[in-house]
């Protein structure tokens, strides 16, 4: 039998989550994610995201490693409408020769520090729709199902519609695999 039976039993409490503030600039969340990187317990999933909270701590927005690369190329603004991640198969030469042809990443990397001190994360944070948010007593069928209809990284927790924590895919994934491992099959 699966141990943690519910979200609130597999989730990180919001204190001990990666955090800043909106008007934090990207190299400031990137720092934020190193020092949550290095002060981690080796036996536990790194975090792969930064939430992002108003003056009042209330989390309003998520930054994902690929928004905050995305971030660095201002031209994909013009390209994509929506922050989100896609799911689409675009093949290894559509996707070469969308960088050619657009003029992607020409020479970002030169001026990194620059455009990470400039951009502010409220800038390109992803606001959290309604299929990423889950009760703390819901039970882990119903993550694992959001989950993976939602194709999420983790879904934010809620307790009385304010968010307490956050359920990471990582962790939920280890519970179900440590689980068929006891099978003994």
């Amino acid at each position: 039998m699966l141990k943690a039976e519910l979200v609130k039993d597999l989730m990180v409490p919001l204190s001990e989550y990666v955090t800043v503030y909106k008007d934090a600039t990207l190299a400031e969340a990137v720092m934020a994610l190193k020092r949550s990187h290095a002060e981690c317990d080796p036996t536990k999933y790194r975090h792969r995201a930064v939430l992002v909270c108003d003056e009042s701590r209330n989390v309003i927005g998520k930054l994902s490693l690929i928004c905050m690369l995305r971030a660095l190329e201002p031209k994909y603004d013009q390209m994509i409408s929506d922050k989100r991640p896609m799911h689409m198969g675009f093949t290894r030469q559509f996707q070469k020769a969308m960088l050619n042809q657009l003029k992607l990443w020409e020479a970002p990397l030169e001026h990194i520090c620059k455009k990470a001190s400039n951009v502010r994360v409220d800038s390109f944070m992803v606001i959290p729709e309604d299929g990423e948010y889950i009760e703390q007593d819901a039970s882990l069928n119903e993550a694992i199902h959001q989950l993976v209809m939602g194709h999420h990284q983790s879904l934010l927790v809620t307790e009385d519609k304010k968010i307490v924590g956050v359920l990471r895919l990582t962790d939920v994934f280890t519970a179900v695999s440590d689980m068929i491992i006891a099978c003994g099959i």
